[in-house]
This record gives structure tokens, C-alpha cells and sequence, in this order.
């Protein structure tokens, strides 16, 4: 008996071990999806933005198909139009900004790749290796037409269809362009009339990005000088130069912008209005992000280097932070003049003038030049004159010269 109660204890024991360890293999298997469960909210908001900010093109291509398919086959009476659908699905599939282009650049690739491939069929006929030569020769005149992506893939594509269907389907050309100026005609009539995207809403949406990245990793470059934490400030640098997603599409949705302000009569009004205020902020802010950058470099060698780190320096930076979030903010209102943000602008050039004066390092000038400089940028971005935000950066700044400094420094911080 004490033999059984010690085989079942030593049986309840293994059990009870391997639940145990099989609790925490699990446990400890499942920290992934553990954490993958905890961000499945933020993830799944993340997935809801992206097909709220798709809704509208969605909808645009919707309209667009059904209409060209309609005029084509209702109308003009073509026999099985699948290629005026896809036409407006691939004109509207460009970047916001290039659909007239994008349009002409389809046409001209149908016609391109129909010259080929019917000179060719007459000289050397049809076949595997036929094919293979028009196509060639199709990408290769289409390249030379023009660099377009659209236009070379166009120009492929229909010297296929004319190498591949012309023995069977005669007549197969006129179709094929009229199906092309349907679909492209489709695409320019529902993105101009009949559901023009809002621009304003366009360049919002991109423009947020651009600005909040700026404002953030300046924000983060201010509290590494506060804490002298070079690290932080490299880890802002990166940051920032790596910056080619948001200035990409902020300049394209700019240009978007203005295409669907001259193409939609309903939105005329508005391209000497804000619109036009942020198609012209596109290459200041640009600026303002490449004078930025050359800010937090130096900033990283100032801390490296042990050098001075005078109070309003980072004070400064803060403000110029401030100045692109605040630009951020006046810009999505469509405040006719962005005035804070020029305050902020102006604040972080006279930190910076306090910061000089107080006695700055080799790098530390080269900090405060920076504020001076992409602080002018954000006030060009206001729509200030480039003259007038150079006066207002030197008033703002105040003398040049340190304490007991005399010309030499003048000269090198001015």
C-alpha cells in the first residue's frame, strides 16, 4: 500500500511538474503573441485609418470602371470593352498629381505598342519568338518616347495583345486606343466632377507627417543638450534624415493638390487661398528639415566635444519646434496668417541670440546659425518674403557680438 500511495504521489508530482513546466513553456512560447494580442487594437486602428484615407480613391475607381465599361458598351457600342475599365483603374492608380499625365502617357503607350507590333506582324509574323521581338521593340521605342513607367508597361502590354490576338481577333487596334481615351476620359471626368477628392484634405493628411516629424526630433535634439545625451541626439539625427517618406508625400500630395484645384471647377476658388499657401510650403519645409539636420549633427559633436551648452540653446530648439508644430496646426485650420507660428520662429532666433551672446563653443555656433536658418525657412513657409524674413531673423537675433568677444566672433557667427 505505502508502495501505491508513493507511485501515485510520485505520479500526481510528474503531473503536476509537467503542467507546471508546460505552463511556463507556454507562457514563455507565447510572449510574441502575448504582445502581438496587446497591439492588435493600435493595429487594428492603424488598418481603419488606412482604409478611411483609401475610401475616397476606392470610390473614385469604382465609378471611374463602371462609367468607362457603360459608355463603351451602352454607347459606343464596343464588343467586350475590358480594357476601358482597366484603363481608368491604371490612370487612376498614379500618384495624386500625375493623372492628366498618367492619362496621355497610357494613350501614347497603346499607340506605341499598336505601331509596333503591326509593323512587325507584316514583316516577320506572328510566333513565340515574334512576340518576344515586338515586345522588345515596343519597350525600347516607348523608352526612347519617354521615361514614364506607365508608358513603357502600356507599350508592352498591347504589342502582347496585338502579337498574341491579331490572327484570331481582326481589327483589334481601334478597339483598343478608343478603349484607352475612354478609360483615361472616365478617370479625368469623376476625380474633376463628378467626385473630386477634397485637395485641402489631401495636402492635410500628408503634411501632418512632414511637420510632426520635424517637431518631434527637434523637441528630442533640445532635451539631449538640456541632458547632454549624445545618444539621443544621434538617435534624433537618424530620424530625421531618414525623412524621404514624409517630404515625398507632402510634395505630392502638394502637386495633387493643385492638379484636383484646376481640374474640379468646384475647388477654382481655393488655389489662391490656403492651397496655394501650401503648394508654396512644400520647399521651404524642405529646407527647414535639411537645416534642421545640420542643427542636430552639430548638436551631437557639441555634446561629444564636452562644449558649452548655454541655458536659452535648447530653449531655442524647443521654440523652433514649436514653430513647425504650430505650422502644422495653422495650415490644417487654414488660418489665412499663420501668425503664431512666426512668433515661435522669431522666439527660437532670439533664445538662439541669447545662447550666442552668453558664449558658445566652435559646434554651438554652428547650432545657433541653424536656428537662424531653418527659422527663416518656417517663416517663408508662412508665405513671409525670403527679404523679410531675413530682416525679421536679424532683428530678432539682436547684436552680434558676445561679451568681450569683439570682432573675430562677430565675424564667425554672423
Amino acid at each position: 500500500m505505502p508502495q501505491d500511495c508513493s507511485a501515485g504521489e510520485r505520479v500526481r508530482a510528474a503531473v503536476a511538474g509537467a503542467g507546471t513546466r508546460g505552463s511556463g513553456g507556454l507562457a514563455a512560447g507565447d510572449r510574441p503573441l502575448f504582445r502581438r494580442l496587446r497591439s492588435a487594437p493600435a493595429l487594428l486602428v492603424d488598418r481603419f485609418r488606412r482604409v478611411r484615407a483609401g475610401a475616397g480613391l476606392a470610390a473614385q475607381a469604382g465609378l471611374a470602371a463602371g462609367l468607362s465599361w457603360w459608355v463603351a458598351d451602352s454607347l459606343l457600342d464596343i464588343t467586350q470593352p475590358v480594357f476601358a475599365p482597366i484603363s481608368a483603374v491604371v490612370a487612376l492608380a498614379a500618384s495624386v498629381g500625375q493623372r492628366v499625365r498618367r492619362t496621355v502617357e497610357l494613350i501614347i503607350g497603346v499607340a506605341v505598342g499598336i505601331l509596333i507590333g503591326n509593323l512587325l506582324i507584316s514583316v516577320v509574323g506572328v510566333g513565340a519568338w515574334q512576340l518576344g521581338l515586338i515586345v522588345a521593340l515596343a519597350v525600347v521605342v516607348a523608352a526612347f518616347v519617354g521615361r514614364s513607367p506607365a508608358l513603357v508597361v502600356q507599350a508592352g502590354a498591347t504589342a502582347v495583345l496585338i502579337g498574341t490576338l491579331t490572327p484570331t481577333v481582326p481589327d483589334l487596334e481601334a478597339p483598343r486606343v478608343l478603349d484607352a481615351l475612354i478609360g483615361g476620359g472616365a478617370t479625368l471626368l469623376v476625380t474633376a466632377v463628378l467626385l473630386p477628392l477634397n485637395p485641402l484634405r489631401i495636402i492635410n493628411r500628408a503634411a501632418g507627417p512632414a511637420l510632426d516629424l520635424l517637431a518631434e526630433q527637434l523637441d528630442r535634439t533640445a532635451d539631449a543638450l538640456r541632458e547632454r545625451d549624445a545618444e539621443a541626439a544621434r538617435a534624433a539625427r537618424d530620424r530625421l534624415r531618414d525623412n524621404k517618406k514624409e517630404m515625398g508625400s507632402f510634395g505630392e500630395a502638394a502637386q495633387g493638390a493643385r492638379e484636383a484645384a484646376t481640374l474640379s471647377p468646384v475647388y477654382w476658388t481655393s488655389r489662391e487661398g490656403p492651397l496655394g499657401r501650401y503648394a508654396k510650403a512644400v520647399e521651404p519645409v524642405d529646407r527647414a528639415m535639411r537645416n534642421s539636420g545640420t542643427l542636430i549633427r552639430r548638436a551631437v559633436t557639441l555634446i561629444a566635444d564636452g562644449e558649452r551648452v548655454p541655458e536659452p540653446m535648447p530653449d531655442a530648439v524647443s521654440a523652433l519646434a514649436d514653430a513647425a508644430r504650430t505650422l502644422r496646426k495653422e495650415f490644417a485650420r487654414g488660418t489665412p496668417e499663420p501668425t503664431r507660428c512666426r512668433e515661435s520662429a522669431l522666439r527660437a532666433v532670439a533664445e538662439a541670440g541669447h545662447a550666442y551672446r552668453a558664449g558658445v563653443d566652435f559646434s554651438g555656433a554652428v547650432v545657433v546659425a541653424q536656428v537662424r536658418t531653418a527659422a527663416s525657412d518656417l517663416l517663408v513657409a508662412t508665405d513671409v518674403d525670403q527679404e523679410e524674413a531675413n530682416r525679421l531673423v536679424r532683428s530678432a537675433f539682436g547684436p552680434l557680438d558676445p561679451p568681450g568677444t569683439g570682432d573675430r566672433t562677430s565675424r564667425a557667427g554672423g
